[in-house]
């Protein structure tokens, strides 16, 4: 896409401290570059935000993972979007490669905040008309919005990166759901690269530490690929791949959407039997976390495409066929 395709006055791209690199990416693969804005903090902590160009009926889309550190950036992008709705901006995407608070869905227990649900009205009140994300952890999120919602995938750079490093073996590829919760998506996943799917069964005990029960499925002599959303502390996925080689896996890989990696994260990623984590750059990673057995691809292209069609109006939907 050429910049002689889209005008500089009638779209512009913001981003926020959180992913800086990946909205560049977004905004050179549409021919743009990303418009000037400061976002900082007083002395006393206080979120800060200088808006440096005109908005006034401008199609403005401000790109901002609300990544870790979670709160800081989720203030920015809400104050960032208050902001452009001051300056008579004249449509406002709030662009959230990965929409932090997500697995706080429902309440799971009496007294549970549902926090997706306030960081969604909290968006609407600052002033966000149109919402575009990837693989929200509860696609059902998109029902706690009253404004339109874009929900993108990232499976399709998994398969096409699959297809090609298997397509010698890719008989001899399963895929596999960490938990009985990620089915759906695995099926889809393994529909995509038409390969057989297998589940592990697993129990959590409390937050964050899980216990491996069984293998539903066959992966005896095969390559196995796990498939998940996120990987937060990765003690799910390790164990998973763990217990895969233990019951006969030829070759552990594993993907995810967000890589939010905290805590023990990459040291237990580090010492699995996973040979190769693909991750997507919807959260960036810092430098102690690009370990050789980390690759990232950009989501730069589906988002820079999705931006296209939403400012001309076309069918986002498009996207998926």
């Amino acid at each position: 896409m050429t910049s002689a395709s889209m005008s500089n006055e009638k779209i512009k791209i913001f981003a926020g401290n959180a992913n800086t690199k990946l909205a560049q990416e977004i905004a050179q693969q549409l021919g743009l570059e990303v418009s000037s804005s400061e976002a900082g903090k007083f002395s006393d902590g206080e979120i800060s935000v200088k808006i440096n160009e005109m908005v006034r009926g401008v199609d403005v889309f401000v790109v901002q993972s609300t990544s870790g550190p979670v709160n800081d950036n989720l203030m920015e992008l809400l104050i960032m979007i208050d902001a452009m709705r001051r300056a008579s901006a004249g449509r406002i995407t709030a662009v959230i490669p990965y929409y932090g608070y997500a697995r706080q869905d429902r309440k799971a227990r009496a007294r549970d905040p549902i926090s997706a649900r306030l960081v969604a009205d909290l968006l609407q009140t600052a002033g966000a008309d149109r919402v575009l994300s990837m693989d929200l952890h509860c696609a059902q999120i998109q029902g706690f919005f009253t404004i339109p919602v874009d929900h993108l995938l990232g499976n399709p750079l998994f398969v096409d990166y699959y297809n090609e490093k298997f397509k010698d073996e890719i008989d001899n590829l399963t895929v596999v759901s960490p938990d009985v919760g990620s089915v759906q998506r695995t099926r889809m996943f393994a529909e995509k690269l038409e390969i057989p799917i297998a589940i592990i069964d697993k129990r959590r005990p409390k937050a964050n530490v899980s216990e491996i029960m069984n293998i539903i499925g066959d992966i005896k002599g095969r390559n196995v690929l796990l498939v998940d959303d996120m990987i937060d502390t990765a003690g799910t996925i390790s164990n998973a791949a763990n217990t895969l080689k233990e019951k006969g896996a030829k070759a552990v890989y594993a993907c995810c959407t967000h890589p939010v990696l905290s805590g023990p994260a990459i040291e237990r990623i580090d010492q699995s039997a996973i040979e190769e984590l693909l991750v997507l750059n919807t959260i960036p990673l810092s430098k102690e976390k690009q370990i050789d057995k980390i690759k990232v691809l950009s989501v730069a292209d589906i988002f820079s495409n999705a931006i296209n069609r939403i400012h001309y109006n076309k069918s986002v939907s498009q996207l998926f066929l």
